[in-house]
């Protein structure tokens, strides 16, 4: 009776040193695992001295950093992610006009700024996603107060106004709005 009793002490013992591999299938989980991979190096490292545990960890952390490294480059650096930026602030500008408009209505005259359209109200995207959504500097539309009129767009994926990838926004012909494309 002794040898029954022992004998799956012995089984969940022998369990007990097996490095878990099969935790490195939450390496394919991006972010996460990157965490899990942490934690695979150190147990394998520290506690199984297992060079393949430590592998499948490292293997969850680069996988991590290739897929985020890919949506960064896709999204920001790739003309994929410039024309998308492009799409996104002539969106934004179709909308500034109303706000831009309507500030007018409020107040009489044309902001001096975009800043002013913003209010605790109200959101307001006067960022230009165009120049950069990583950078610590805001670049927003350029915007110009002409009195009665006002210019408005977008600099494009050249950063620099008054080029061929100039973004203006789609303003139906017969609008009453004071927008202008040039001076």
């Amino acid at each position: 009776m002794e040898e029954t009793v022992n004998k799956p002490i012995q089984k969940f013992e022998s369990d007990k040193k097996k490095p878990p591999y099969l935790m490195g299938l939450l390496g394919f989980i991006p972010l996460v695992g990157f965490f899990v991979g942490v934690v695979l190096i150190i147990l394998g490292i520290t506690q199984y001295k297992d060079k393949k545990l430590t592998l499948i960890g490292l293997g969850g952390i680069l996988f991590t950093v290739i897929v985020y490294s890919s949506i960064y480059y896709i999204g920001v650096v790739s003309d994929l992610g410039k024309d998308s930026w492009g799409q996104v602030s002539q969106i934004h500008l179709n909308r500034l006009i109303k706000n831009v408009e309507y500030y007018k209505i409020e107040n009489g005259k044309y902001p001096d700024s975009l800043q002013q359209l913003e209010s605790e109200n109200e959101v307001v995207f006067i960022q230009d996603l165009t120049q950069g959504v990583n950078e610590k500097q805001q670049k927003y539309f350029n915007y110009e107060n002409l009195g009665d009129k006002f210019l408005l767009f977008s600099s494009g994926n050249d950063r620099k106004p008054n080029t061929n990838d100039d973004i203006y926004p789609k303003v139906k012909k017969n609008t009453k709005t004071g927008w202008v494309k040039n001076k």
